[in-house]
């Protein structure tokens, strides 16, 4: 079991949904008056209330992110390994039941992937897979982790969830960073999205950054699917166990994503939509909370929003995705995870950056310079 589901225990969805309503401009208020903030600010800093304050919330959370990571987004690249899948999350187009062409890469293919990306300047490679551990497992992800090694600096992957053993054979391997996300901390209605497979075991899930933490997981990412249920509640759900984290594992760095639904192969919708402007209010919440923080904003999100956003606190985004195993070396429609919303090239990623007055970073210090 997760320590951190001791903690989850001690708070109730539908308290936590009050406490969020319950909050007043002058909460708020006294959340942006403060040095040192804590999630009860950040619960102000979400809530409704606070809304009106959101220019002064962005003049804040820009201030912050500038003396904290100055001008610099750091790039990143998804390499879609496998969209074979046991789970039947019902948001998801790698769901089980849905009916398209399934690929696992060879190591082979993997290195050709490799070589396209690498090509483009990437030195941050985050590997993704449908959860299918009798075909993709450890033994799998070490050999890929030690392939592609010796083209990036960092590697994460976006997996399933393993037991700490395996995390400790990743890490020996080179593995750096380890994504998971709860989907929604709301454990009531959980079995609505994730009916069958692993995935349905709420606790197992939760518990995969503990076991990660204990192996030596340099670095975690962590966030809710923004969409399933209410965004305000899983994102305070979603912040206390970023500073459960900060404080078991306080020798680890943590990441932060805010990815909304998008069009996929099924037909499920959003129970509860968050608009750009309160998507915006949440990344600077983010941000006044902790100013260590990085926070992702992947190409889920349009060209228009994340040029927005990268002035606001984002730190980190992709570039030139696919959500297809195979699709940088040879891309083929019906492979995809989700639709991509910014279809930018790296390039032209990195001259929106740039006409911005920030600068790309490919790797952790090492900056991409304009006549690299």
């Amino acid at each position: 079991m997760s320590a951190f589901y001791d903690v989850l225990q001690k708070y109730s969805w539908e308290e936590v949904r009050q406490r969020v309503a319950d909050q007043s401009r002058g909460d708020a208020v006294a959340a942006l008056e403060r040095e040192h903030r804590t999630v009860d600010d950040f619960i102000a800093l979400v809530s409704p209330a606070a809304a009106p304050l959101l220019e002064e919330m962005a003049r804040q959370a820009r201030r912050l992110t500038l003396e904290r990571f100055g001008r610099t987004i750091q790039l990143y690249i998804p390499l879609y390994l496998s969209n074979h899948c046991t789970n039947f999350c019902v948001y998801c187009g790698f769901n089980h039941d849905n009916k398209f062409q399934r690929k696992m890469l060879t190591l082979e293919e993997v290195e050709a992937e490799c070589a396209v990306v690498a090509g483009w300047g990437f030195r941050h490679i985050l590997l993704v897979s449908g959860e299918a551990p009798a075909m993709t497992n450890a033994a799998y992800y070490e050999r890929v982790i030690r392939l592609v090694r010796e083209r990036f600096a960092q590697v994460s992957i976006e997996v399933q969830p393993l037991e700490r053993e395996e995390y400790e054979r990743l890490v020996a391997a080179g593995l750096d960073c380890v994504c998971v996300y709860q989907e929604t901390y709301n454990e009531r209605r959980y079995p609505l999205y994730h009916p069958r497979g692993r995935k349905a075991n709420f606790q197992y899930r939760l518990a995969t950054t503990d076991r990660a933490g204990q192996a030596g997981v340099h670095k975690m990412g962590i966030g809710a699917l923004l969409g399933l249920e209410e965004w305000r509640v899983d994102s305070v759900f979603t912040a206390l166990h970023l500073k459960y984290l900060e404080k078991t594992y306080w020798r680890g760095r943590y990441s932060i994503s805010l990815p909304r639904l998008r069009p996929h192969a099924g037909a499920f919708s959003p129970n509860d939509p968050i608009s750009d402007r309160e998507l915006v209010q949440l990344i600077c919440a983010y941000r006044l909370l902790d100013q260590e923080v990085e926070i992702s904003v992947s190409t889920r999100e349009s060209r228009e929003f994340r040029d927005h956003v990268m002035l606001l606190g984002a730190t980190s985004m992709s570039a030139g995705s696919s959500t297809e195993p195979g699709g940088y070396v040879s891309p083929r429609a019906g492979l995809e995870q989700f639709a991509i919303a910014d279809d930018r090239s790296p390039r032209e990623m990195v001259e929106a950056i740039r006409a911005r007055g920030y600068e790309a970073v490919w790797k952790d210090w090492d900056r991409w310079m304009a006549n690299s």
